[in-house]
């Protein structure tokens, strides 16, 4: 069932509604060309991570409602890491990634940020995402604490700001299928977490 929610996620980790209104399908194919045109223009206008965001998010839902061969630009997970990556546009010195991701069930993804503001809309399958926040202590400065959990269907949307901490866990007997969108990553701003040591190291 398409549900075609809109979450924010914030470094704090709490999922917000990002509050975006609903896309009808064009009239006429909404080219990636254009997509990455209109993308380009909104990062060169708009400073603000979360006003990106809420900008961008609207024309994803139109670009995948529309270009339906964008669905089928997915490569099977590796069985050695359970999930793969396909670009469908990267370039040099263009400031973001378009890719489309699948995720193994039965695999579960890191504690991690991305270091820059994302978006992931998913496809096909079901996903859990858990949240964490930073909660530092004296002696353990990379302590996280626990948020809470969304579960995501086909037509759902989640973004994040660059700090947000999230998990993954594809859910159901079929590989999870999500269109994935990142801004330039801050290469000395994502970690990766281990929750059993409370410590964390660049990823």
């Amino acid at each position: 069932m398409m549900t075609d929610q809109t979450w924010l996620i914030t470094d704090d980790g709490e999922p917000l509604a990002l509050g975006v209104e609903a896309v009808a399908e064009p009239e006429h194919p909404y080219r990636l060309y254009r997509f990455l045109t209109e993308l380009e223009d909104i990062l060169a206008a708009e400073a603000d991570d979360v006003a990106r965001l809420r900008a961008i998010a609207p024309r994803v839902r139109k670009l995948l409602i529309s270009s339906y061969w964008l669905q089928l630009e997915h490569n099977q997970p590796d069985p050695k890491t359970g999930w793969a990556v396909n670009f469908l546009y990267r370039e040099h010195q263009f400031p973001l990634t378009v890719q489309m991701v699948t995720w193994q069930p039965g695999t579960v993804s890191t504690i991690h940020n991305h270091g820059t503001w994302g978006l992931v809309a998913l496809v096909g399958g079901q996903e859990n995402n858990r949240f964490w926040r930073r909660s530092p202590t004296p002696t353990t400065p990379h302590r996280l604490e626990t948020v809470g959990e969304l579960l995501l269907g086909p037509g759902d949307i989640i973004t994040f700001t660059p700090g947000a901490i999230h998990q993954v866990e594809p859910l159901g007997n079929e590989p999870t299928v999500s269109f994935n969108l990142y801004g330039v990553t801050q290469l000395d701003q994502r970690y990766q977490f281990d929750l059993a040591t409370q410590t964390a190291r660049l990823f």
